[in-house]
């Protein structure tokens, strides 16, 4: 097989550690950090020192850089000029199933899970696949515990000899068909120690006992849990020639990893600058102030105090212009010069099913980003957008395409508008093209992840 690139290697390493939202907040964090980023508490009155933040709130993060250019005023213009935001949003939580309250229960022999479908998952892709549970534990002085396990859970599907009509159509029940099992009654057999599995795994009758004593805790200690599943296959190319890579949660990690790893190119490169002069409506000459917003919840609608209908961003851009001096009409004036780049996975042409995408705007595998586009503002892309995306991608050297449905397959909507809305801020709807959208296993073209973060690099830069 195909070797990884450097880049989907890294993708590939960003998706395993990020089984959960609150393992890629904490992931995204941890890389930051690791390149000077300095953690904040957000109790606490934010920084106005140049460097980098970042700041963790449940699955969501939320990571900038205020510019160093030597001046004493941080990052204000020497003309007094107000500093600009440039925002990249995307979101860390992937359709799944999340662990009801007191869910361990059994059945002729089987241990299971009660599980609540969570989003809008595929529910046959996650059929016949080995899971695990991830997330956090949370213990009665308040603190939080990220815990996953390894490989331990599966639906099973029902053989096809006690249902000869399945290929006719299969329907779950997501109450009875939707319980993964997760061990058995009947081990510690004869020859079952050979295999791992020892007599007092008998004594194993709790998954939250099993994801406790994973976190390291006594079970008694746990008090809440916020838990769901993954699928633990690795991700890989496939292909005639390695042109396709498939994994778990590239909606929407790979947008997460792009504003990621871009950030940590501010660190190592030349580092954030100034708006470019020539482009109407640009606060020209405005210092550049980077944002990666990384929100929870968008699979569920984004309201929730992580999630981008909440006021979690909208907190830390204010706080940041009140840390750097900037009063009165400033921020209103900071943000009708910013834009924010909403990064979140849109649909490939499908082979097989051309006839539910529009007849003419056909995005492929590996041709660039889309730029995703919809009347009704389900997308918050309009013409002045498209005009600055087809910039940034042409800095880049990177193509892009168009994404827009066929008007009989309503498209569905992501934290561009919803976040336009919020702030006010231009905001331009992107992301990298994928099919089996919302699968346990998610594939692209091998070479469009790079080409987004190239984008969102250019974007980051100013220009």
């Amino acid at each position: 097989m195909t070797e990884l690139s450097p880049h989907l290697q890294d993708l590939s390493d960003f998706v395993m550690a990020s089984p959960s939202s609150y393992h890629a907040a904490a992931e995204a964090a941890r890389r930051l950090e690791a390149v000077g980023f300095a953690r904040v508490d957000e109790r606490l009155d934010l920084p106005s020192a140049p460097g980098g933040y970042v700041l963790v709130r449940d699955g969501a993060v939320m990571a900038w850089r205020i510019p160093d250019d030597g001046r004493q005023q941080g990052a204000r213009g020497a003309d007094g000029s107000v500093p600009v935001f440039r925002i990249l949003g995307a979101h860390t939580d992937s359709p799944t199933f999340k662990l009801k309250p007191n869910p361990s229960t059994s059945r002729e022999g089987w241990r299971q899970a009660g599980v609540e479908v969570y989003g809008g998952p595929l529910l046959n892709s996650w059929l016949d696949r080995e899971l695990c549970f991830a997330g956090r534990l949370v213990t009665a002085d308040g603190r939080e515990h990220l815990v996953r396990t390894g490989p331990i859970a599966r639906f099973p599907q029902l053989a096809i000899h006690l249902d000869r009509e399945v290929n006719n159509g299969l329907t779950l029940d997501r109450q009875r068909h939707l319980n993964p099992i997760w061990g058995a009654e009947t081990v510690g057999t004869a020859g079952s120690s050979a295999e791992g599995v020892g007599d007092e795994a008998t004594e194993v009758t709790d998954i939250l006992a099993v994801l406790a004593a994973t976190a390291g805790l006594e079970p008694d200690a746990v008090a809440g849990a916020d838990v769901v599943m993954a699928d633990t296959q690795a991700p890989g190319l496939f292909g005639g020639a390695g042109e396709f890579f498939a994994s778990g949660r590239l909606d929407n990690l790979s947008s997460v990893h792009a504003g990621v790893v871009a950030m940590e190119q501010l660190v190592t490169g030349a580092g954030a600058g100034r708006v470019a002069d020539g482009m109407a409506g640009e606060s020209a000459g405005a210092p550049v102030i980077p944002v990666l917003a990384a929100f929870d919840h968008e699979e569920l609608g984004s309201a929730s105090r992580s999630g981008a209908a909440g006021p979690v961003l909208e907190d830390v851009l204010r706080r940041v212009l009140v840390a750097l001096g900037v009063e009165g009409q400033g921020a209103a004036r900071s943000f009708a010069g910013s834009w924010l780049l909403s990064a979140d996975a849109g649909h490939l042409v499908h082979p097989n099913y051309s006839e539910r995408h529009d007849p003419v705007n056909h995005p492929r595998p590996n041709g660039g980003p889309l730029l995703k586009i919809n009347a009704n503002q389900r997308y918050s892309t309009d013409a002045a957008g498209a005009a600055a995306f087809a910039r940034w991608c042409g800095v880049a050297g990177v193509p892009f395409q168009e994404f827009v449905s066929n008007n009989t397959v309503p498209c569905g909507s992501t934290i561009g508008p919803i976040s336009a809305t919020r702030l006010g801020i231009r905001t331009v709807d992107v992301g990298i093209g994928l099919l089996s959208m919302h699968s346990a296993r998610e594939m692209c073209g091998a070479g469009d992840p790079a080409r987004l973060t190239g984008a969102v690099g250019a974007f980051y830069s100013g220009v």
